[in-house]
């Protein structure tokens, strides 16, 4: 009843305000990380893996060293079918967590909805709270975040060399990441053949964005100013996907989206008797989804005024949680696997 009551308030900033507030409740539920130490200072080493180690059948995890960030990412990999042939990469990003309390591998299964299928898939793990983007300032908190350097130049030579990659990438990413996913592509334009956003909000500048972009960074205690400096300054817009959408064209785009109206996996059944997750998904993830609806309606009409070919899922139900998340990748599958075909 929560997402049923959002949807037929007056739309307005009000409106928003009152369902960014779940966002902070819900961030703060799901726990915050520790003050990190200080960033060291950036070295001139490049990029490289460390280290290999099989964790499940074709699953496989990566520490990889970011120069950029100078600090070792984990990175999980699901092999190809055939580990051995040439193969395109499909990276899926994590939420706001940064996959700590949740992630692809642990909550969906793409370990077997990807056996058989001749492609390797990438998931990064950390960046909680950082959006994914490179950080104009080492934060106190969250220290230094340069992820779309990481993301977009450091990381993709390494796996294609690694597992024989083709040089052809998709990308797809959920919540906060479902806006990373836009940034990033423009940020390296041609790098991703399609891209994917799961109950992301794409609009960033604006100021019922920048509410949103503010209540997930300070959930993890960490600073806007530090990523693209106070409100008025055009790093905002410069990073908001919205206004550089025509920069798009070309790119194969799939959008999903739930209403926060509970659905057939907001039941008891639906969440195979876990209560609490059941109370999670409508209590937070209802308002949560409600946002991100709205949010995703406004991508559709502007991508229709710039005549830019997209798919958008607007599903009638569903809340801010895996189980849809799973089912979007299924959805969205055939589009990613034609765009990386050659």
């Amino acid at each position: 009843m929560i997402g049923i009551g959002f949807r037929t308030a007056p739309p307005g900033f009000g409106r928003t305000r009152i369902l960014l507030g779940a966002i902070v409740l819900m961030m703060a539920a799901c726990g915050l990380p520790g003050r990190a130490a200080a960033s060291p200072t950036a070295t001139a080493d490049a990029a490289r893996i460390d280290g290999v180690r099989g964790i499940a059948d074709r699953a496989v995890e990566l520490d990889v060293y970011s120069a950029a960030m100078n600090a070792v990412t984990r990175v999980r990999v699901l092999r190809a079918a055939d580990p051995d042939a040439p193969a395109p990469v499909f990276y899926l990003l994590n939420g706001a967590n940064g996959g700590s309390d949740g992630n692809w591998t642990d909550r969906t299964d793409i370990a077997s909805f990807f056996a058989g299928k001749q492609v390797t898939v990438v998931i990064p793990m950390g960046g909680a709270g950082s959006y994914f983007t490179d950080w104009r300032a080492d934060d106190p908190v969250l220290g230094r975040q340069r992820w779309s350097t990481f993301l977009t130049r450091e990381l993709p030579p390494l796996v294609d060399a690694e597992f024989h990659g083709t040089g052809a990438n998709a990308i797809a990413g959920i919540s906060m990441a479902g806006t990373s996913v836009f940034q990033l592509a423009l940020a390296a334009p041609g790098l991703y053949r399609g891209i994917g956003s799961y109950s992301g909000c794409v609009r960033t500048s604006d100021p019922q964005g920048q509410v949103l972009v503010n209540a997930v960074v300070n959930a993890r205690l960490g600073n806007t100013v530090n990523m693209w400096g106070p409100p008025t300054d055009p790093t905002w817009r410069a990073n908001d996907p919205y206004l550089h959408a025509a920069e798009l064209r070309g790119t194969a785009i799939y959008v999903s989206t739930g209403t926060g109206v509970p659905g057939p996996l907001d039941t008891i059944d639906g969440v195979r008797g876990d209560l609490l997750q059941l109370t999670y998904q409508l209590l937070f993830g209802a308002p949560l989804e409600a946002v991100t609806d709205m949010c995703t309606r406004q991508l559709r009409d502007r991508l229709r005024e710039l005549n830019i070919p997209a798919t958008f899922d607007l599903r009638p139900t569903g809340t801010h949680s895996w189980g849809y998340w799973q089912q979007d990748l299924h959805n969205s599958w055939p589009l990613f696997e034609a765009a990386l075909t050659p």
